[in-house]
């Protein structure tokens, strides 16, 4: 029973540091910063949730075991709250996009019900 725990624990540190990793090279390669944001919330959640995880596994579900969970909570609730609040700054500022990309507005949502309208 302790080799498929210690297996299991060293498979989600694993994982997790593969997250993390790109995670990383997306954050030193990619050209802006809503792109950058992207790229490093969601492996950074499941990386870090992964490290997390395995310190259950390896803790147990009392103490520090339970801190684990607790911070896997807080992570969810608080990266994607994070990444929208840095890409609206951005935009604020007027930071702007790649290519022909926008930002919704009015006429969109005018165009989206008038086609959803005719269907």
């Amino acid at each position: 029973m302790v080799t498929a725990r210690t297996a299991l624990v060293v498979a989600l540190i694993a994982v997790g540091v593969f997250f993390l990793s790109v995670g990383t090279i997306g954050l030193l390669r990619l050209p802006n910063v809503y792109n950058r944001m992207h790229a490093t919330s969601k492996p950074t959640t499941l990386g870090t949730a992964a490290i997390f995880l395995a310190g259950f596994v390896s803790l147990g579900p009392g103490g520090a075991g339970l801190t684990s969970l607790v911070g896997i909570l807080f992570l969810f609730l608080t990266v994607p709250t994070g990444a929208h609040m840095i890409s609206r700054a951005a935009q604020r500022i007027g930071v702007p996009f790649m290519g022909s990309v926008t930002w919704p507005g009015k006429a969109d949502d005018e165009d989206w019900r008038r086609s959803s309208d005719e269907e």
